[in-house]
């Protein structure tokens, strides 16, 4: 079984093509007068492009999901797919999607940064996998639980495809004779 979470490039094509359209718009009357003036708000408008294309590059970075036949890769970090409890990947995928208010209410609480008090340990939180200090505005999170009794919390694009997928792959196939 291999799955592979697919992220969108919707926002990212959006900004740059922004960004090509501004800078398109501002060469027409610049160019060849001002080239060096032309350059310069190039530069200036690329440091508005930046913070607009790192955050779908965070999600791609620290989100991605992955399954294999052995392995959940989520973000960073591999989490082998026979230390995850198949009980708890039914129960979640047997429970009812949140609502998109809920999502983004669930995303806000869902810290876990590498600074004391914001660690989601101290506050009795699930641990969020894949290296990231929060769930991304707009995803939804699923948590699961590993065989030695560890809440894990997974911040997911398509909960149902993603629940299938691990789903098929915690779960012993039955071989036929």
């Amino acid at each position: 079984m291999r799955y592979v979470e697919k992220t969108p490039k919707t926002w990212s094509a959006i900004c740059i093509a922004v960004y090509v359209a501004g800078v398109a718009y501002m060469g027409v009357d610049t160019i060849p007068d001002e080239f060096g003036l032309w350059l310069g708000m190039c530069a200036l408008f690329l440091l508005l492009l930046l913070p607009c294309l790192a955050v779908p590059l965070s999600k791609f970075v620290y989100h991605r999901i992955r399954i294999d036949e052995t392995t959940l890769r989520v973000g960073r970090e591999r989490i082998p797919l026979t230390a995850v409890d198949p009980a708890s990947v039914h129960a979640a995928a047997q429970a009812t999607p949140p609502t998109l208010p809920a999502q983004y209410a669930a995303s806000l609480n869902a810290v876990d940064a590498p600074i004391p008090g914001l660690r989601a340990a101290d506050h009795g939180d699930p641990r969020l996998v894949g290296g990231g200090w929060s769930v991304p505005m707009g995803m939804d999170s699923v948590v699961l639980r590993t065989h030695q009794g560890e809440p894990l919390r997974i911040a997911t694009r398509d909960r149902t495809a993603f629940l299938t997928a691990l789903t098929h792959a915690v779960t012993p196939s039955v071989q036929h004779r």
